[in-house]
């Protein structure tokens, strides 16, 4: 590649950023709003976007905002081919998802780096999820390879995926339809640097699948924005239940109801190791058990008159953690899609009878029947 054609400019010199680059000497298409792209780098393919190692506030936020699930279905990028820094046709290749979280997180931990990035089109979803919906895999990757150009943009033929991608590609079949042989990374980011300047060697520990207490944390509050999500409907139907109601609901049942949606969608993730057992539904159920054994305790329940909405949280409650427990398996590392379907087969006839007799518990004992 020539001098001329491998500079890298910036939205200050010699080339501008147009609107949308629709453009047939456009590689990838971006917008001019994507404050993280800073520049165009030339290619004999056409013209490649640069992005920025530095994350914005803007940035921050967004991910923020997904985190608590705003916007998280929309929360991607355009597919394609992108630069960090001042790539050549020896640079790596590393690919990636276009869900912005997940391309976030790569490019911060590329800083002094030239490289590619390719990015496939996942619709929105992280790679490990993708890769065991089938959105990140051989099809896809083959397909962007030939669309970008890449073959005609590196002198090699080398693509490095993230490890959690593995389950979704054919390393053999991409290269006998491309020529590109596939190298898997490592599983985090941050050890990207390292592991491409010890020539793409991962040591044990970049191979190592870690789920960390904060790991987990983080993953939450898009579970209880859910959950909460849901319970406006149920306080509503509460709300009218208590117009006629001869024991209306209460803050206690409030109190009760929250504390079983606290416990299934954050204290059973953040405890998931040391309970016991492996099925999430199990574990959250036995932790909704415990809360809900507290608080009856706690309340004087176990008197005389309060036999029929104890019975009837002690089959709801916990039930209700179960479930949202089980919904915790989508985002854990812990889990296999088979074993999944598996627990759900079991769990989820038990948990729709358990809690659907001890609604009707607690309904008889408010109505009065």
């Amino acid at each position: 590649m020539s001098n001329e054609k491998s500079c890298c400019c910036s939205t200050d010199n010699c080339c501008s950023i147009l609107p949308i680059a629709l453009s047939d000497n456009n590689v990838t298409m971006y917008d001019k709003n994507d404050e993280w792209v800073t520049g165009e780098i030339y290619t004999p393919k056409g013209r490649v976007p640069v992005v920025s190692t530095k994350l914005s506030f803007k940035d921050k936020l967004g991910a923020w905002k997904v985190r608590w699930g705003i916007g998280r279905k929309n929360y991607r990028i355009n597919p394609g081919l992108y630069a960090v820094g001042k790539p050549d046709q020896n640079s790596p290749v590393l690919v990636s998802a276009n869900y912005k979280l997940t391309f976030d997180t790569l490019r911060k931990e590329l800083s002094g780096l030239n490289c590619w990035i390719l990015i496939l089109d996942t619709k929105g979803i992280n790679v490990w999820c993708a890769a065991g919906k089938g959105t990140f895999g051989t099809e896809e990757l083959v397909s962007r390879i030939y669309r970008t150009g890449l073959s005609g943009i590196v002198s090699h033929r080398k693509l490095v995926l993230p490890q959690l991608g593995a389950p979704g590609v054919s390393a053999h079949e991409v290269t006998k339809q491309t020529g590109f042989a596939v190298t898997y990374g490592p599983v985090r980011a941050k050890d990207i640097k390292a592991f491409l300047d010890s020539g793409f060697q991962a040591t044990e520990e970049m191979r190592t699948v870690k789920f960390t207490m904060w790991d987990r944390l983080v993953l939450t509050p898009v579970e209880l924005v859910s959950a909460a999500k849901t319970s406006l409907m149920v306080f509503g139907i509460l709300f009218l239940i208590n117009l006629f109601a001869a024991r209306p609901f209460g803050l206690a049942d409030f109190i009760a109801y929250v504390g079983a949606v606290i416990t299934g969608t954050v204290i059973t993730p953040l405890l998931l190791p040391v309970i016991p057992g492996r099925a999430f539904a199990w574990k959250g159920w036995l932790l909704g058990l415990f809360w809900t054994l507290a608080f009856i305790c706690q309340s004087g329940w176990f008197a005389s008159g309060y036999l029929l909405p104890s019975i009837g949280y002690l089959l709801a409650l916990p039930a209700l953690s179960a479930y949202l427990a089980m919904n915790f398996t989508g985002s854990s590392t812990y889990t296999s899609f088979s074993g999944v379907i598996k627990e759900m087969k079991i769990a989820v006839p038990l948990i729709t009878l358990s809690f659907a007799v001890g609604v009707v518990l607690l309904l008889i004992n408010s109505i009065g029947i």
